[in-house]
């Protein structure tokens, strides 16, 4: 029986050199290269079939992009997930092609998958809990950790195999890119003082190429996720891709930040998330407006932890489960408009509206006598009682030693 082997493959230098390796190195007769579509550039989508095809594997492509937008994206926006500033795009897509991987491994009976992470990334987690997850016996192979590869090594095994890797070369920084976010680091970008250069930015123009107007946008929720935008209702894949034009016109959604992975270590990052700024700007403005102040109290705390949680890759865990419990329930009444103005860099929202808003023009109004002022009287005269009565006693007592 054929030995066979699904790598989760991109077209880049650490998943290209698997190829050669898995058969030479692990023994494997026939090698499954699997590329999920979550909204990366069509020329690396169609680069890495052409390298995995050039170099004799069994390729699959995935497009998964609908998916991701609708059962990762969305979930991530009622949650409001960020880390440590930032929306998570890489982390949470990781689960998915982890898991259209296994599919491929069941559709064509392997038991054996590899990939590319280093022993230093978050990625490694992310692919092989959810691998492992979905199918316990499973039998992972990570060469470049395994071996404790170095990028040089890599480029000379790549020559000496004949791994197309020129492309690879010619990048000067690594970008991870789908349509909630891109990510780009490497090279001086390492450096924590280092100013990235404009050239790193593909998906918003520089605050001061902006428009020299304001845009007006107004977003429509129905249950927590976007439907609409100017009034345009939109599939979800492409909602967020309009949305990352619109945004990305107005230089809106550039960050710039030090980030803690999983290992501990403390790396410079940058990110372009200008779709994902804006709808998570209205989601958090749509929900203050309809969610009581104890829910939304605790749901900071809810929103944190299912953060953290996805940016550990731990997409199956029951406290997640548990956690979205709450979410579609809070979410049932996150319905209605919400209107941002964008201009050079800035987002800023200017009105919002909901059939669920907790909100009363007639007894907040100054003007109004709905809410009877001379009724607070008492509530004000024993606000703070405990708090006053020890600061009292600890004056009182302070005396007495005196």
């Amino acid at each position: 029986m054929k030995k066979k082997v699904v790598l989760v493959y991109s077209g880049g230098l650490d998943t290209s050199i698997c190829i050669p390796m898995m058969r030479e190195e692990y023994g494997f007769d026939e090698v499954y290269t699997v590329t999920v579509d979550v909204g990366q550039p069509k020329e690396d989508i169609q680069q890495a079939a052409e390298k995995a095809a050039a170099m004799g594997t069994i390729h699959r492509t995935v497009d998964a992009k609908d998916e991701f937008i609708r059962d990762y994206c969305f979930p991530a926006l009622k949650a409001n997930g960020d880390y440590q500033g930032y929306p998570m795009s890489t982390s949470i897509a990781r689960p998915l092609i982890a898991k259209k991987a296994v599919e491929v491994a069941l559709e064509v009976g392997a038991t054996a998958f590899a990939h590319g992470c280093t022993g230093k990334g978050n990625d490694q987690f992310r692919i092989e809990y959810t691998i492992r997850t979905l199918m316990p016996e499973a039998i992972i192979h990570a060469p470049i950790r395994e071996k404790n590869l170095t990028r040089s090594w890599e480029i000379e095994y790549a020559k000496k195999h004949n791994v197309p890797i020129q492309q690879s070369l010619e990048k000067i920084w690594s970008i991870d890119e789908n349509l909630w976010g891109r990510s780009i680091e490497g090279g001086r970008l390492e450096e924590p003082d280092f100013a990235p250069p404009e050239e790193i930015f593909q998906w918003t123009v520089s605050p001061e190429k902006a428009p020299a107007e304001k845009s007006n946008v107004v977003m429509t929720f129905q249950a927590g996720v976007p439907v609409a935008i100017n009034g345009r209702g939109l599939e979800p894949a492409a909602l967020v891709i309009f949305a990352n034009e619109i945004a990305g016109n107005h230089g809106v959604g550039r960050i710039d930040i030090m980030e803690d992975r999983l290992m501990g270590l403390k790396v410079r990052e940058n990110y372009e998330c200008p779709g994902a700024t804006l709808l998570l700007k209205a989601h958090q403005a749509l929900e203050a407006l309809v969610l009581t102040r104890e829910e939304l109290r605790f749901k900071k705390h809810v929103d944190q932890e299912w953060s953290r949680l996805a940016y550990e890759g731990l997409w199956f865990d029951p406290l997640k489960a548990d956690l979205e419990g709450f979410l579609a329930k809070t979410s049932k009444r996150v319905t209605g408009e919400v209107r941002l103005s964008l201009y050079k860099g800035a987002l800023q929202v200017t009105g919002r509206s909901s059939p669920w808003a907790l909100y009363s023009e007639d007894l907040a109004s100054f003007d109004s006598k709905t809410f009877d002022q001379r009724e607070s009287t008492g509530a004000v005269k024993n606000f703070g009682l405990q708090s006053r009565m020890f600061h009292h006693l600890a004056m009182k007592l302070a005396e007495e030693k005196e």
